[in-house]
């Protein structure tokens, strides 16, 4: 009986110690499990900060990508932007350049100081007014009178009135030194004999300058019919015949 008993005790015991290294391996596994699973994320996570850092990950990948309009085709077409901007800033230099060329060559306008001026009777009948301005090119170079003159009436009673242009269209006239151009003054002729306007003198300002010359009327120009209104005219500048 108390052999029985001992053997009882002794399979207990046995069994208790065989659960509890059957329990003791189960903790063990299942600790074991979760530190992997615990360490796997982290892992992981240093893994993708490399890749960060070292810009060989997915994030860096987006990075460079992001970056290549900086460095790579988009430079190239900012470039290429620019490169077209200087251009069409130097191609507008460059047309620029030949139209003040260009214009340099037709010549400058002439000034008042490198005329000569006179005004003379042209009229062709009794009827008709007209008094020429010569302009005679005495400097050195070839310049223009392109346009109309202004003209002014100076009367004898010492007032004044500006001539009134004609509708024609000025032509391109270039003089070389030495040469001539003429412009004209047409008016209504006095035939009552009993007008009283009495011009003396006509200042003139070439076409584009703003110097005047007084130039004497002439003694043998028709009567002018007055009074100074639209009915006197100036017309364009011409080369002279």
């Amino acid at each position: 009986m108390s052999a029985s008993i001992s053997a009882r005790r002794r399979f207990v015991r046995t069994a208790a110690a065989a659960l509890t290294a059957a329990a003791a391996l189960s903790l063990t596994a299942c600790s074991g499990s979760d530190t992997a699973a615990a360490s796997k994320p982290a892992a992981q996570a240093g893994t993708g900060g490399a890749a960060e850092a070292g810009g060989n990950g997915p994030a860096a990948g987006a990075q460079n990508t992001d970056a290549q309009p900086g460095t790579g085709d988009g430079t190239t077409s900012h470039t290429t932007t620019g490169g077209s901007g200087n251009g069409a800033a130097k191609g507008t230099e460059k047309r620029a350049g030949k139209s003040a060329g260009k214009n340099a060559a037709k010549g400058k306008f002439c000034r008042t100081a490198e005329l000569t001026m006179e005004a003379v009777d042209s009229s062709p009948d009794q009827k008709t007014g007209d008094v020429t301005v010569q302009m005679t090119n005495k400097s050195g170079r070839t310049c223009s009178v392109t346009g109309f003159a202004g003209v002014d009436l100076k009367d004898a009673d010492g007032t004044s009135a500006p001539v009134h242009r004609g509708g024609e269209q000025p032509r391109i006239t270039n003089l070389k030194p030495g040469d001539t151009a003429t412009f004209s003054i047409s008016y209504e002729v006095d035939t009552s004999g009993g007008n009283l306007a009495t011009p003396t003198h006509l200042i003139v300002t070439p076409p584009n300058e703003t110097h005047s010359v007084s130039l004497k009327w002439p003694a043998d120009a028709l009567k002018l019919a007055g009074p100074y209104d639209e009915k006197i005219q100036v017309h364009p500048v011409g080369i002279a015949n």
